[in-house]
């Protein structure tokens, strides 16, 4: 998670390495790492603490640092990791890095375990959390985007386009309730007869204020629109069912419903919304920088700043090939949307998904292995008691699948722990998500 700073006047060095080491020791978890028990990450104190550099520093999960500042002339460029950050963090950051620089004396920070605390609040709402996915919950499918089709859950290299939203002020919404339907609405009038958009959600609370830490979460909204609707009505409730999903926003959708197949996307289609982005005098920040990746197939990142509402659209080319269009569709619909005008007005509408879309997804493609026999590759025996440890259940099958075992996204992880330290061998979590057996993973592993 990037922010790049530049500055109207380059700062003293030494002043600015001085306020960087404040605010690591304020913040003590940019000074974290993970440690490999078992397969289970555990946060310890890192060997190598952040600091400011001229050079480029790779994060380390396991040594540190887990966030860089790199200075180069009148720039400087924050890099940090999702598992100690998150957005509003970039805004908590910022301020403290100033008032360091500045020589203010900011108020300590309370100390708190907060992974703790979080824990608590997931097991006080889990059951209430269950009993509301358990009538909502369905596997995101494919979604026809600008006439493409969007599928991929995946992270991976992806592309940038950025826009501004000019958004229509409508009684008793919110500026990202607006956008949220405005979005629906457009994919309704692409075809798509059933909606669902995963929505980042903050659970900061009040004991969190001031600091920087991964404060979200990740769930979807769905929607079946009607073209006829009023966008003022559709938008209603499309409020009330995020009120809903604000309840239960602390707990994590894989808790929640058993069995999900874990994905590095929880749909294809995302949105994140946050206010912020005040810069100190003299600075300019890029608050919505981009990482040169993306998760799934389109994010569209809003920020909600002095400026207005900015828009980044973070892509897969292989999928979106025309996101131009994509943005001047929302920007349209954005612009015609008032409450009592019907869906259908807002956007050209196809009553019915494209034959493409109908398709199946493709299978994954087959692996000529020459008429190897898998069964006797060793690495299936290898494997399978790995699993069997992991699963703590016996016998395991090559062609048995790890969700339908019981597995999960920890067990997982654990499991290509285990892989990488005893057998030498590596494999990515989306590759396991894909072929979650045995016999697949091991197809992975021998291409």
């Amino acid at each position: 998670m990037p922010i790049v700073i530049r500055f109207a006047v380059p700062p003293d060095r030494g002043a600015l390495a001085k306020a960087v080491t404040a605010v690591v020791e304020r913040h003590p978890l940019l000074g974290s790492a993970f440690e490999d028990r078992g397969g289970e990450p555990h946060l310890v104190p890192a060997d190598v603490q952040p600091a400011l550099t001229d050079q480029p520093v790779a994060l380390d999960l396991e040594r540190g640092p887990l966030a860089r500042f790199q200075l180069d002339g009148d720039t400087l460029t924050i890099v940090a990791h999702h598992l100690v950050f998150d957005g509003q963090s970039k805004d908590v950051l910022v301020a403290d890095l100033a008032a360091a620089l500045d020589g203010t004396i900011a108020e300590p920070l309370e100390r708190a375990d907060h992974a703790a605390l979080q824990r608590e609040r997931v097991e006080a709402r889990l059951a209430e959390a269950g009993a509301f996915w358990a009538g909502r919950w369905r596997e995101p499918g494919e979604v026809v985007v600008a006439g493409d089709v969007l599928r991929s859950r995946r992270a991976g290299t992806g592309a940038l386009a950025e826009f501004d939203l000019d958004v229509p002020e409508l009684p008793g919404l919110t500026r990202f309730e607006v956008v949220v339907a405005a979005l629906h609405a457009l994919l309704r009038s692409y075809g798509n007869a059933d909606v669902v958009t995963a929505v980042d959600l903050s659970t900061r609370t009040a004991a969190e204020t001031g600091h920087v830490g991964p404060y979200v979460n990740e769930l979807p909204v769905y929607s079946t629109p009607s073209p006829d609707a009023p966008f003022g009505e559709f938008a209603a409730g499309l409020r009330a069912e995020l009120r809903r999903v604000y309840e239960v926003r602390e707990v994590p959708i894989a808790r929640a419903v058993p069995g999900i197949r874990p994905h590095a996307a929880l749909a294809p289609i995302s949105v994140s919304y946050r206010r912020g982005g005040t810069a100190p005098a003299g600075w300019d920040v890029d608050w919505l920088a981009f990482n040169g990746a993306v998760r799934g197939a389109l994010q569209l990142q809003l920020l909600d700043g002095p400026g207005g509402l900015s828009a980044s659209l973070r892509y897969d080319p292989a999928e979106l090939r025309d996101p131009g269009r994509f943005a001047a569709d929302l920007i349209a619909v954005l612009g015609r949307a008032t409450p009592e005008r019907p869906l259908r007005e807002l956007a050209a509408f196809q009553e019915t998904v494209t034959a493409e879309a109908q398709a199946p997804a493709a299978e994954p493609a087959q692996v000529d292995d020459g008429g190897a026999d898998l069964g006797g590759d060793p690495l299936i025996g290898e494997i399978t008691a790995i699993w069997e440890e992991v699963l703590k259940l016996s016998p395991i099958q090559p062609e048995d699948d790890i969700f339908d075992l019981g597995g999960h996204s920890l067990s997982i992880t654990q499991i290509i722990a285990r892989m990488r330290k005893r057998l030498g061998v590596e494999i990515d979590l989306d590759d396991f998500f894909d072929n979650p057996t045995v016999a697949g993973v091991v197809e992975v592993i021998r291409r």
